[in-house]
């Protein structure tokens, strides 16, 4: 008692008062909120974009932000991060991108939750971006695809709906009977990337007879409209492999013709590239195609356009004539098959004497 008299006389002492609770709670950590909402989006997102999210936080952003709560990054955090993948080399910088852009949505729902401020996402503004850069993707030409459609067998009516309506790969394998109407000519998309990706693509005549055709062949009146060989829904990673296949028979072919093969790295989703250059080529409005395809701007559909009108005018020969081709297949026209010669001549390809055959038959 005399040491707690002596404090009061020296001023030093202070009676008891219980700790006060903090205004605003702690924000959690980065990990712990990015796991939890990762965890509420999970049944919203597709299978692929699951994992390539866990992909991104568990072997790129947590290592160097787990530990931070979400108050305390900054834009210099995000600048070290970037560096560091910069330096790093595993991730190409579109890659980056798409890891600065998890982190962008991360924060901002944190912002809709209070532990941040929305105003102010550290990663979101250009100067957080690393510079992009253009991938060389290989492509399908127009010429080249009688030739591929011809070496598909059983895999054709697949390519075809890629290349003559504009579906990702995905978007085909999880395609139903019923969402086919051979009657309207129709395919409705259900499975797709974005709300505009949900829609509703016109089939050329043509695809609308290959894809009748297999309709009847398959009797079945529901489930899956493509199966493998094990009467299971076809995959994406099937189709690949079985396109790669296609691709080494069909550039057996286009040799033969004279004509570029196709490059073996070439995948489904370049029948998409071409797809929209069958329909510039054949006249349709940029913001139809973009429509079709699922995309909300035109800006892809306007980078092909040129290309794919200028490439027509280039062409001689054989090259052009199975470019015509498979402009005859595309068009919403009679949907006839179209005979085109299949070995060279020593001109256009065109002599009386080469049986024809036709590319494009059910």
């Amino acid at each position: 008692m005399r040491h707690v008299l002596a404090d009061v006389e020296r001023g030093l002492w202070r009676p008891y008062e219980p700790a006060k609770a903090p205004l605003v709670a702690e924000a959690p950590t980065f990990h712990e909120f990015a796991s939890e909402w990762l965890e509420g989006r999970e049944p919203e997102l597709r299978p692929k974009t699951v994992k390539s999210y866990r992909w991104l936080l568990s072997g790129h952003l947590l290592p160097h932000l787990a530990q931070l709560h979400l108050d305390e990054i900054a834009p210099e955090d995000v600048d070290r991060y970037k560096a560091a993948k910069l330096r790093e080399g595993a991730l190409g910088p579109n890659q980056i991108n798409k890891s600065l852009g998890l982190l962008a949505m991360i924060l901002d729902a944190a912002g809709d939750y209070g532990h941040v401020d929305p105003a102010r996402n550290p990663a979101r503004g250009r100067r957080r971006r690393v510079k992009r850069t253009t991938p060389n993707r290989p492509t399908v030409e127009p010429e080249q695809l009688p030739s591929l459609l011809e070496a598909s067998g059983r895999l054709r009516p697949m390519l075809a709906t890629m290349a003559g309506a504009g579906l990702r790969n995905g978007e085909v394998c999880a395609l139903d009977l019923a969402d086919f109407d051979p009657a309207s000519g129709t395919l409705t998309v259900v499975e797709a990337k974005t709300d505009a990706g949900m829609r509703q693509v016109d089939a050329a005549l043509a695809l609308r007879g290959e894809l009748t055709a297999h309709k009847d062949r398959i009797r079945r009146s529901e489930g899956p409209l493509f199966l493998n060989r094990n009467g299971q829904r076809q995959s994406v990673s099937n189709v690949e492999r079985r396109m790669k296949t296609a691709i080494r028979r069909a550039n057996v072919r286009l040799d033969k013709l004279g004509l570029r093969p196709m490059d073996e790295a070439v995948s489904p989703h370049s029948l998409r590239r071409l797809y929209a250059s069958l329909r510039f080529a054949l006249g349709d409005d940029p913001v139809y195609v973009a429509a079709q395809l699922g995309h909300t701007e035109p800006g892809f559909s306007m980078k092909v356009y040129a290309s794919a009108v200028r490439r027509r005018e280039r062409l001689i020969g054989t090259a052009l004539r199975e470019f015509d081709a498979a402009l005859d297949w595309a068009a919403m026209g009679s949907g006839e098959p179209i005979s085109v010669d299949s070995e060279p001549t020593a001109s256009d390809g065109q002599s009386p004497e080469t049986a024809q055959r036709s590319l494009f038959s059910a």
